[in-house]
């Protein structure tokens, strides 16, 4: 610009805003929070939402006892989402936040401080203990609060529910007692998952698997009895094999019985738990897999322990592996069917153990097992119906004795012969001396054919990563197959039928492999393991008949009377009055006499209190449901065998169907590489690192832009990512605010009135309306940030607003062209605004308040606006699709001549467009193409392309010459145009001379 050329920045109108482009999220996200404690934003959601159709999302609870972790943030954020979503899509979308307070870590914690005062926690009163409990778990409550809110998550944490309120023990009393009238709770003797760290039975959602590894053994049960025993097998072993040297047959030759018989041989079986070996019962063996009869023809390779010429009973497709593992060379005699095995009477391999005291000496049946597959091990499996699920059937099916040789800590019995006291999991959760006992045992009476370690997936306590043992002990259970008659059979007469038919008729699930997932789970699962061995919990508040066997009809005593007293008491008190002297005396007294009767002092697995939670959260409280059912329940995929699950369970045998009508799944957070988290490798992200670097808002977006179906990653790289996608979002928001700023309704132009372009971006607005609600309705949330971050960028940033700063900086402001485009952006702030609310809860704010400022302001008070139909355009969107590639070939022809600095600016250049197509060539010449493509001039031609021409190969039939402009530059738009210094206002075009004037 020449010295002597009008200055006219102070004329163009340029964007006003005090909306900063540097967020500050990590200082400013609290003022936020802050704002909306204030206003009571909760509180007044439900006030604006009277009346609307509810939408319930029941809370999954969290356990207290630990801050969040990344895992926690993933979760709630994608509560808060569905949530916020479904408020402003028009329901009343309520939020009751919970906690998890009973169970196992917070009494583990209470015990490792006891520990570290050299206290004794079974020296300690019960309720004085369940009292630090308690504490504790109020303490982690608060904390996780706090941290829950610090994430942007709206609900009531004014009022959650925590399963160790006086109400919710009561309730979850009442619960259980519903399986007591209604003949579904029973005791039983049976295997469960056992930790000997914690002394507590275990569920399968308490249970996860790590690799580890085991002993495995091969040992002989020689036979006792066998059909034809003594008959002798055709021929001598000279005879019956194809001659060998005599070295290789010497020691066979000099064994004695050169006749051999079935009565001769060992069966052998395979296992990786050693210490179940006092315990066998029986040996099973299947009916469909081909078994022989091999004799041990070599055995020099060193470390072998067959012998030579001993015969062995094995499956034919493992007897390989079984030659390998015992260093000897094997030959098949023959055959053996399966009419022979089911007559075989075998010795327990402890028989004649001269310290056994005749513990094991008892015959050993061989039986038939459905179970017993040739794929690993010997084809015969060593049973012992005490420490094992399928081991336990055959006890059943074939009235195999049980026995009780291990204890709560995982030793033997200190009167078991040989073993007594030793452990097989010590306190620590290391290996006790138990397995290798019990394998020098078996070698010491010759029976150990084989030894070795095999590393293999096995279960492990979550919460103390200890080791798991199968273990049979008395447990109360609920009969998920038993027939009820409880008036509630619409969906089927046992549990088991009721929540097959749930999962398959009654509940959606997202992703849709859920179902499957949860209904194969139920399919398979045995009785529910109702009871623990604990303190810390809601007990099993029944009463068994004293000297009454649990088999006896009068040995649970039922009665209504009884229940509704205990419900009464745990509403007044708690459940910590179920502990207290007198208890079973006050609660009996005139019903039944006390004396008859002894109390269970067991607690429930902690997973019926979250499984009740639907009774005394959306059936009880004023803000829960009409029917008891929540619209959604979401977890991550673990809680398939969790939380789910149990619910499931619960309410089919309360309910007599599921307590929600969706499921919703997430998965697993990973490193960036993929990677589990765990503190040892130093891998953890931690959500309160991440919101002081970056804000909350970050961590909500990446939880947005992942497929949260399946595992996702995150790591300093990928935040990286988020944060630059954040920004170019916020500079959208930012262009909105500063070119709104004074718009006035005085301003505003009906649609039919505006430019097509104007037109063109309603268009847009209408598709992305419903995509958007529909998006949001299915829980897309990554397709509904990807498509409007596609448009804010795209459509919005990199087209429309790049084309219309031109009008919006230098036309009046009177003019129909700026008031059009004013209107659209303050309905594209509107739209904008709502529609990306439940993800960036913060900044949306930011946005909001910076144009409506006010004490009750808030963006999360409003809805999604409503779009008309009628903005959609489908001729004119397909008009404006050829229009926008011929202007992609353009800009990239400028690209060309700005990258070699042929020009410094695209408003240097008039090129000359060569347009093939007739209809493109008459909408481009029906628009003003120089505008669109920022030129100050353009001639559009229907001639043949030149050979120079620019073209764009993914725009064909465009071809572009470039020209420079010719003119004197505008002093005030920029443009180059022959007018310029023709008019009053010096070094001005037209259209800038008249806005001065």
């Amino acid at each position: 610009m020449c010295a002597d050329t009008p200055d006219y920045r102070d004329t163009v109108f340029l964007p006003e805003t005090d909306f900063p482009m540097r967020a500050g999220l990590p200082q400013r996200e609290p003022d936020w929070l802050a704002h909306w404690a204030r206003i009571g934003i909760y509180d007044r959601l439900r006030e604006k939402a009277a009346g609307r159709t509810p939408f319930t999302l029941h809370d999954g609870p969290p356990y207290a006892n630990g801050n969040l972790h990344i895992g926690h943030a993933l979760n709630k954020v994608l509560k808060d989402f569905i949530v916020r979503s479904q408020q402003m899509l028009g329901h009343d979308a309520r939020y009751v936040p919970g906690w998890d307070c009973h169970g196992l870590p917070i009494e583990w914690k209470i015990e490792e401080q006891y520990r570290a005062k050299g206290l004794n926690k079974d020296e300690v009163d019960v309720v004085a203990f369940r009292q630090e409990c308690r504490r504790f778990a109020e303490h982690w409550i608060d904390v996780q609060r706090e941290e829950f809110k610090r994430l942007g998550v709206t609900g009531n944490w004014a009022d959650p529910y925590l399963t160790m309120d006086f109400h919710a023990e009561a309730v979850i009393a009442e619960e259980f007692m519903k399986f007591l009238m209604n003949g579904s709770l029973y005791q039983g003797s049976k295997p469960v998952m056992w930790s000997p760290v914690e002394k507590t039975a275990l569920a399968e959602a308490e249970v996860e698997y790590h690799d580890h590894t085991s002993h495995t053994i091969w040992v002989r049960f020689k036979v006792v009895e066998a059909p034809n025993a003594n008959d002798p097998l055709p021929g001598t072993i000279d005879q019956q094999f194809t001659p060998i040297k005599d070295r290789e047959l010497g020691s066979v030759r000099a064994n004695p019985a050169a006749t051999a018989r079935l009565a001769d041989a060992s069966v052998v079986i395979w296992t990786t738990t050693p210490w179940t070996i006092p315990q066998n019962r029986a040996v099973a063996f299947s009916p469909d897999v081909a078994y022989g009869l091999y004799i041990v023809i070599d055995n020099t390779t060193e470390g072998a322990s067959a012998k030579a010429g001993e015969l062995l009973l094995i499956a034919d497709n493992l007897a390989g592996a079984c030659q390998q593992a015992s260093r000897a060379t094997f030959q098949k005699v023959r055959s053996v069917s399966r009419e022979e095995l089911a007559s075989m009477i075998l010795a327990h391999p402890y028989r004649g153990l001269p310290e056994g005291k005749g513990e094991w000496d008892y015959d050993v049946p061989l039986l038939p097992g459905d179970h017993v597959t040739d794929d690993a091990g010997t084809g015969f499996v060593h049973t012992a119906p005490s420490h094992g699920d399928d081991d336990y059937q055959m006890g059943l099916k074939f009235g195999l004795p049980m026995t009780w040789n291990v204890e709560p800590d995982g030793s033997y019995r200190q009167d078991l012969p040989v073993f007594g006291g030793q452990h097989i999991i010590l306190p620590d959760g290391k290996e006790g001396p138990a397995n290798v006992s019990n394998i020098k045992a078996l070698a010491g009476q010759g029976a150990l054919l084989a030894k070795g370690r095999m590393k293999h997936s096995y279960p492990h306590s979550w919460r103390s990563k200890a080791p798991l043992i199968y273990r049979n002990t008395p447990q109360w259970f609920a009969a998920i197959d038993k027939v009820l008659d409880d008036g509630m059979g619409t969906f089927g007469d046992t549990i088991r039928r009721r929540a097959l038919t749930s999962i398959t008729q009654l509940v959606e699930f997202t992703p849709v492999s859920g179902r499957n997932r949860l209904h194969s789970m139920i399919e398979a699962r045995p009785d529910w393991v109702l009871s623990r061995q604990r303190a810390w919990g809601v007990p099993l508040t029944c009463f068994v008949k004293k000297g009454a066997k649990p088999t006896d009809p009068d040995f649970l005593l039922k009665n209504a009377q009884v229940n509704a007293r205990i419900v009464a008491a745990f509403e007044a008190e708690g459940a910590d009055v179920w502990y207290v002297q007198g208890f079973k005396e006050k609660i009996l007294q005139g019903i039944v006499d006390p004396s008859d009767y002894e109390q269970i002092f067991d607690v429930l697995d902690v997973w019926f209190d979250s499984g009740s939670t639907h009774a005394f959260v959306l059936r009880d409280r004023p803000d829960g449901t009409a029917d008891g059912i929540a619209d959604l329940y979401l977890e991550g995929t673990d809680q398939h065998r969790g939380w789910f699950h149990s619910s499931m369970l619960q309410a089919c045998g309360t309910k007599g169907r599921a307590p929600y009508r969706g499921v919703l799944t997430h998965g697993f957070t990973l490193d960036e590489k993929g990677m589990k988290m765990s503190k040892s490798l130093g891998n953890t992200v931690a959500p309160q690192a991440v919101i002081d670097e970056y804000g909350a808002d970050i961590l909500r977006l990446w939880v947005a832009q992942s497929d949260y179906t399946a595992d996702l990653r995150i790591g300093k790289e990928i935040l990286k990512g988020v944060a630059d996608s954040y920004r170019r979002l916020r500079n959208t928001m930012r262009f909105l605010l500063g070119n709104l700023a004074g718009f006035t309704e005085e301003e505003r132009v009906e649609p039919a009135a505006m430019p097509e372009l104007e037109r063109w971006v309603l268009h847009r607005l209408a598709e992305l309306d419903a995509e958007v609600r529909k998006g949001y309705a299915a829980y897309d949330f990554q397709g509904v940030f990807q498509k409007l971050f596609t448009f804010a960028t795209s459509d919005l940033s990199a087209f429309y607003f790049d084309v219309r700063k031109d009008a919006l900086y230098c036309d009046p402001p009177a003019s129909a062209r700026r008031r059009a485009c004013r209107t659209v952006l303050d309905i594209l702030f509107h739209r904008l605004t709502t529609w990306l609310a439940p993800i960036l809860v913060f900044t949306m704010e930011d946005v909001w308040l910076s144009r409506f400022p006010g004490a009750d302001s808030s963006v999360h008070l409003q809805d999604m606006p409503a779009t008309p139909a009628g903005w959609l355009d489908e001729a004119l969107a397909q008009k404006w699709q050829g229009i926008r590639q011929t202007r992609r070939a353009v800009t990239a022809a400028l690209e060309v001549q700005r990258a070699a600095k042929v020009i410094g600016a695209s408003l240097e250049a008039a090129p000359v467009v060569h347009v093939a197509d007739a209809g493109v060539l008459a909408a481009l010449k029906g628009v003003d193409f120089a505008e669109l493509c920022i030129t100050s001039a353009i001639v559009l031609t229907g001639d043949p392309e030149p050979a120079e021409a620019f073209r764009l190969p993914e725009v064909p039939g465009v071809g572009v010459v470039f020209e420079k402009a010719e003119g004197e530059k505008c002093a005030r738009c920029w443009q180059i145009l022959p007018d310029v210094g023709s008019h009053a206002h010096a070094h001005t075009c037209k259209r800038c001379n008249d806005a001065l004037a």
